[in-house]
């Protein structure tokens, strides 16, 4: 028998609908760092868990940063590198936490990527660290 047979959608409770996001008609938002916009399509102030659109200009950098848990990131468009290698667009990459480096975009970039807890920015910067 179908779901829809035996589940009535106006049963849910409110706290476990789904959440959908016109992510083309959300506004970019500025990072602290030159070059570097964001979308923040979930966040979770408990847990520290995000998942951001990124877009990284030509040449931008994320400063060196370390990872407190888990990060991911599947490049939509153009290149991502650091001092262990380089992903490109259909190209994944996760890190562990503990992991520490410096992230740049040469030709630029489009990113999704979802961290389980803020970063640590080693330089005192602020981004990815506050929900």
């Amino acid at each position: 028998m179908p779901p829809s047979e035996t589940f009535d959608p106006a049963s849910r409770p409110p706290h476990l609908a789904s959440h959908y996001l016109n992510v083309p008609e959300m506004p970019w938002e500025a990072s602290p760092f030159p070059g570097i916009q964001f979308k923040t399509l979930y966040a979770d102030a408990e847990s520290g868990m995000s998942t951001l659109l990124v877009k990284m200009a030509p040449g931008a950098v994320i400063p060196l940063h370390e990872h407190t848990a888990i990060e991911q990131t599947y490049v939509l468009e153009g290149s991502l590198e650091d001092d262990e290698g380089q992903c490109f667009a259909g190209g994944f990459v996760w890190r562990p936490g503990g992991n520490i480096h410096e992230a740049v975009s040469p030709s630029g970039a489009l990113l999704l990527s979802i961290f389980m807890k803020p970063n640590n920015f080693l330089g005192g910067g602020k981004f990815f660290t506050e929900i």
